[in-house]
């Protein structure tokens, strides 16, 4: 087992760890989440070795074999396979000491010591290994091809993707990751997954990937206020403990109980209406469910919202016949040839759509991002754009344009320079950029801080149109949930690519994919991709999407879906048993835009109580009916009729979605 003692660390006058005692047994899948600076990190360069307690012991068995990513990689001229297997360090050896023995002439003892050599290598698996090496980095996204191209042909993370290979290579008894998911596409996560849910040993994981912990972990130990404790679960178990201590510990419930209220006069108002009142009791158990989830928030660093976009057209944009790649130009001859990605797109994008794009690592998601942004032309084919369209495009190059020599203030004053200073240091406070780190240089922000401020960059400049490639890349757990409370508030249009499952299924409606050439909508959930991904990658079913029909010559959402794989049947149970299947997951895809529609109309039924209450409270002012306040009267009462008719119309909309929802029960 692994013991932390009386355990406290310091790294320069700061204390990271204070006394901390903490038990981890054996065959444990541990998630460590804590605050951005929490000493995560530095609590894995104790594990390793690398840095020493100030004070106490961690004890853990001496003849443990201790795997974790390496982060540098050598430009090597050595094969991404061959690479990989270095990994397994006890086996190179081996290697190494064959050779050496079968060089040195003939002998007694020379003959036993190689009969031994190669009685340990079989112990070793050695003639399995090539085999192995391939899965890992079939399963990590590398092809064929890629395996014997040279280490320093790849970028830098697809050299992490390299390094974690390695780490998986090597035969381990605790194996330490540290944010394994952030060079991964979203398959290659769910491999993963799967690979880590079959590993024996003791697994110490850092990670800001919630979907991904529920899956892998059943411990995790949270560090907070320099303290270590230990939750037994997985991470949405952790939550849920956690919410009962902070209703106790914190102002939680009293801020509970204000959004409570507001809900329950909500529900009120129908209870007088008999042919309503199904739907008052619907609410109302809704009600019940937010009494566990709603102090979640109340620890995140920050939250904030997308400011109302400014008027969209519609459609937003529509692409004919395009063909979406790059152009690649001859150094020698100047000759420009097209790489297409993906072909033959028929797209229309609609005022209120929230799509996610899925498809696996190569198949073209972020040209096609890229091509909807502007940033790359069609190859062929015309791309319209809705006039006053306006874009809010982020992707991970965004983060590295920022210039590290200038602060977030620079960078914010340069997009708004009629701006007062004032509303601007407001603003980027609102993203947790207070007192001096406003003005300071970014250069030693962390890549999370660097994205939060290219996030509040697209911001401020009220987009209709939210492009996000990988939005949630280096963010820490607190600020991927404000970005995805926000995403679901944004009242424009979005399509996003992202390998955090927790993020699409909370802020999108549909979904389309990029594969085999092809643009087509997914007929299924993640986890119906899931299954499909574990089929392609597990060597368990066919990797080729069964035919779209006309998807490619149709506006979305109207063309024919591709559905994710299924088995077929053996005998009637199993016939049976697939048809239920499908019925669900046909009304799952009915349900769940209603249920998105509906929970969208909550967060702007409560904004518009919340401003409308405002209002009646200031007509409640005695001083308002003064001579001196006569136009601010006017104006308050204004708005008082134009809150309560707009209620009036969201509350409509929200019952006849409500009888839509209930009628598919």
């Amino acid at each position: 087992m692994i013991r932390f003692i009386q355990v406290s660390l310091m790294r320069g006058i700061k204390p990271l760890l204070e006394q901390v005692d903490v038990t981890l047994n054996p065959g444990d899948k541990i998630g460590l989440i804590g605050a951005n600076g929490a000493g995560k990190s530095s609590l894995f360069a104790m594990m390793r070795g690398e840095l020493h307690p100030d004070q106490g012991e961690i004890d853990f068995p001496a003849k443990w074999r201790v795997a974790y990513v390496a982060q540098e990689t050598p430009p090597l001229e050595r094969a991404a396979l061959d690479y990989a297997i270095d990994g397994d360090v006890t086996l190179r050896k081996l290697e190494a000491e064959l050779a050496r023995l079968e060089s040195e002439p003939e002998s007694s003892e020379n003959g036993i010591a190689i009969g031994e050599i190669y009685s340990a290598l079989a112990d070793a698996d050695a003639y399995t290994v090539q085999s192995r090496g391939e899965q890992l980095l079939l399963g990590l996204g590398f092809s064929i091809d890629q395996m014997q191209q040279p280490v320093a042909s790849f970028s830098g993370g697809w050299r992490m993707r390299l390094n974690l290979a390695q780490a998986l290579m090597c035969p381990s008894d605790l194996l330490l990751l540290d944010e394994p998911t952030n060079h991964l596409d979203l398959d290659a996560i769910i491999w993963l997954e799967d690979w880590l849910k079959r590993y024996t040993g003791t697994l110490l994981i850092i990670s800001h990937d919630r979907d991904f912990l529920d899956e892998v972990v059943n411990v995790v130990v949270h560090i907070d206020e320099r303290k270590l404790k230990r939750y037994s679960g997985n991470y949405s178990s952790f939550e849920r403990q956690r919410a009962a201590q902070m209703i106790l510990a914190a102002g939680a419930l009293e801020k509970q109980q204000r959004k409570r209220a507001h809900l329950e006069s909500f529900v009120n108002r129908f209870k007088a209406q008999a042919s309503k009142a199904r739907q008052a009791q619907s609410r109302m158990k809704a009600l019940a469910k937010m009494e566990e989830l709603a102090p979640l928030r109340a620890a995140a660093e920050f939250s904030f919202e997308f400011r109302e976009p400014l008027s969209a057209p519609n459609p937003l944009l529509v692409m004919e016949d395009v063909d979406a790649g790059y152009k690649i130009e001859n150094e020698a001859t100047g000759e420009i040839t097209h790489k297409t990605i993906v072909n033959n797109i028929k797209f229309s994008l609609q005022i209120g759509q929230r799509i996610g794009l899925l498809g696996v690592n190569g198949a073209g998601k972020s040209t096609l991002i890229k091509t909807i942004a502007g940033e790359l032309s069609p190859l062929t084919g015309d791309a319209t754009m809705g006039k006053g369209l306006n874009i809010g495009y982020f992707a991970q190059h965004q983060v590295e344009m920022l210039r590290h020599d200038e602060s977030p203030l620079w960078h914010l004053a340069k997009i708004a320079p009629t701006v007062r200073e004032q509303e601007l240091r407001n603003f980027l406070g609102g993203f947790n950029f207070p007192g001096t780190m406003v003005t300071s240089s970014i250069a030693p922000f962390s890549g999370g801080e660097k994205a939060r401020l290219a996030l509040a960059l697209i911001v401020w400049q009220r987009p209709n149109l939210l492009l996000l490639d990988e939005p949630t890349n280096h963010l820490d757990l607190e600020t991927r949930e404000a970005l995805t409370e926000a995403l679901a508030q944004f009242e424009g249009t979005l399509v996003v690519v992202s390998h955090d499952r927790h993020l699409l299924r909370a802020t999108t409606d549909q979904f389309i994919i990029v594969a085999d050439g092809k643009l087509q909508p997914f007929d299924g959930d993640l986890d119906d991709y899931k299954d499909w991904l574990l089929q392609t990658k597990m060597g368990k079913g066919t990797d080729v999407l069964p035919a779209a029909g006309n998807a490619n010559k149709t506006e979305f959402p109207v063309a024919s879906p591709v559905a994710p794989p299924s088995a077929a049947p053996v005998v009637n149970t199993k016939e049976q048993k697939r048809k239920e299947a499908e019925d669900r997951q046909r009304l799952a895809t009915l349900r769940k835009p209603l249920e998105q529609k509906i929970k969208r109309l909550d967060e702007q039924i409560a904004k518009r109580s919340a401003q409308k209450a405002d209002v009646d409270a200031a007509l409640g002012e005695s001083s308002i009916y003064d001579a001196a306040n006569k136009a601010k009267l006017k104006q308050l009462l204004a708005d008082q009729s134009f809150f309560t008719k707009d209620l009036g119309q969201l509350e409509a909309e929200w019952l006849e979605l409500q009888e839509q929802l209930e009628a598919l029960a």
